[in-house]
């Protein structure tokens, strides 16, 4: 796991071409399940690095060490897409020491860091054991779903090992709780009508407001040291000042680390929202997104995974990791009962907002951390 001089070297040298890259992929923009020019960019610029990159039908760059074709495999990836609906680039500047762009540390840097490692290994032609797989994967952020890791998992079922993605904005900070969630669209309709003439109908607006009301009057469920959260997110509804809403709708979430309370905060909201159709509105609900919490992981093996980061972290940064709970990439294999742990390859600040900002002087520690870890599967 120790870094050797070349891949030392090769880091140093690099930062320029890292720095670069980062700079190219903020240019493209890449909201979920729109990430065709970016991993295009992605596929070519591995191809030049000497892979064998593929695009699969869920629009993740696949890019194999060696045969992919059979054994068992180690995935390294970083997902393309930005939380941002932007389909113009966005606006790019460096400052201080820092760039500033919507999406530059989530997940573009923690991506180029793992496209310049991989480009070591492709490069020197170096053997692992198992094989690495070196993944852009899209629909991490949002409505995506996790697509593009449900996809990767489908693809090497009974032969993914470990999976390690790069996300995040603490060096030191490690994943290894899984955060499930279930986000729905709840649409209330009623009869509505002229605020004067029809007054006295039912507004819908009214009744999806009383129903966030009762949905925030819950108390969130409790199971050891587990956390578990809700939001609404966004209402919309209604037609004018002047009439009666006849449709209402939000979108609506909750998240929790363990399955029990998961389930049973599943269970609160079908009550509610059978509650309010038992008054006479209708209320019509879709689930658009559901993350799954940690199925049966080998104890043994994840706490294998979990020595080894840990290792490459006091090695390589000389701090303490921090353990903590989050929803990723990592939700899928984890569901699955495949050890897998989320680290980041970049420090920053503001994720999320139009003001995110990366920080330069965290691109050599973060793409030695992630070298170092690749370097932890050397044959």
């Amino acid at each position: 796991m120790y870094l050797t001089k070349a891949m030392e070297d090769y880091l140093r040298h690099s930062q320029d071409e890292l720095k670069a890259l980062i700079r190219d992929l903020c240019a493209i923009p890449a909201p979920s399940h729109q990430e065709d020019a970016r991993a295009a960019c992605v596929r070519d610029w591995l191809k030049q690095a000497g892979g064998r990159p593929e695009i699969d039908e869920a629009k993740n760059v696949i890019c194999p060490l060696g045969d992919d074709k059979e054994g068992d495999v180690v995935v390294f990836m970083a997902h393309t897409d930005t939380v941002f609906p932007d389909l113009a680039p966005m606006p790019f500047r460096e400052e201080g020491g820092k760039y500033f762009c919507p999406g530059v540390c989530d997940d573009t840097a923690n991506l180029a860091a793992l496209l310049i490692c991989a480009k070591f290994f492709l490069r020197n032609k170096l053997r692992t054991q198992p094989n690495l797989v070196f993944v852009a994967n899209s629909c991490e952020e949002g409505l995506g779903n996790l697509k593009g890791c449900r996809a990767i998992t489908a693809r090497y079922a009974g032969r993914l090992r470990e999976l390690i993605t790069l996300d995040g904005v603490q060096l030191n900070a490690v994943v290894s709780r899984a955060v499930g969630s279930h986000r729905y669209r709840v649409v209330v309709k009623t009869e509505g009508g002229h605020s004067f003439n029809a007054f006295g109908n039912r507004n819908a607006i009214r009744y999806l407001a009383s129903m966030i009301d009762t949905l925030y009057a819950m108390k969130p469920p409790q199971d050891g040291d587990s956390k578990t959260t809700y939001n609404v997110g966004l209402i919309s509804g209604g037609t004018s000042v002047n009439t009666i809403a006849q449709e209402a709708e939000m979108l609506y979430e909750y998240r929790s680390d363990s399955k029990v309370c998961l389930s049973e905060m599943e269970a609160l909201f079908e009550r509610v929202v059978e509650t309010y159709r038992a008054m006479g509105v209708t209320v019509e609900v879709e689930r658009i997104g559901e993350r799954p919490c940690a199925g049966d992981v080998d104890p043994t093996a994840y706490q294998a995974l979990m020595e080894r980061v840990t290792s490459a972290i006091e090695t390589v940064l000389g701090q303490a990791p921090v353990f903590r709970a989050g929803s990723t990439d990592c939700n899928i294999p984890l569901s699955l009962g495949i050890p897998a742990v989320c680290v980041s390859a970049c420090a920053g600040a503001k994720c999320h907002t139009r003001e995110e900002e990366l920080f330069l002087d965290s691109l050599l520690p973060g793409s030695r951390l992630v070298m170092a870890l690749m370097a932890g599967y050397l044959a």
